[in-house]
């Protein structure tokens, strides 16, 4: 019997961050897509639903806390789990980000052990 692949969608206006969130995860046996507008990452979301969302805050026109709205819409609260990640960061961020319904936080620059730790948590298995 086959393992399921589970599916990350990386969500960053930067594509050199997506490259190094990409590059972390690439051992992690999953399958990998990327989109660099809110907009686009829920057009794939509802395409090719995935597993798990790792989700940049700050973006223009459709920020990090709007499309995890959207998603919870469109999906539900909680149906596709969510880590939001930014550069800035203070004692609040985590609390912000779940109070907004994500599953977890991680500051940028992030740490690979952690990024890889908290998607292991929350993917299925």
């Amino acid at each position: 019997m086959t393992a399921r692949v589970s599916k990350i969608l990386i969500v960053d206006d930067t594509p050199h961050n997506i490259d190094v969130l990409s590059a972390t995860l690439a051992d992690e046996h999953c399958e990998l897509m990327a989109a660099t507008s809110g907009a686009r990452a829920l057009e794939l979301a509802a395409r090719g639903r995935p597993d798990l969302v790792l989700l940049d805050v700050m973006m223009p026109k459709v920020d990090g806390w709007e499309m995890l709205q959207r998603m919870h819409e469109r999906h539900g609260v909680g149906s596709i789990p969510v880590v939001m990640f930014s550069g800035k960061v203070d004692e609040s961020a985590a609390g912000q980000a779940a109070e907004h319904g994500a599953q977890g936080f991680i500051g940028k620059p992030f740490d690979p052990h952690e990024l890889i730790a908290q998607t292991k948590q929350l993917l299925p298995t």
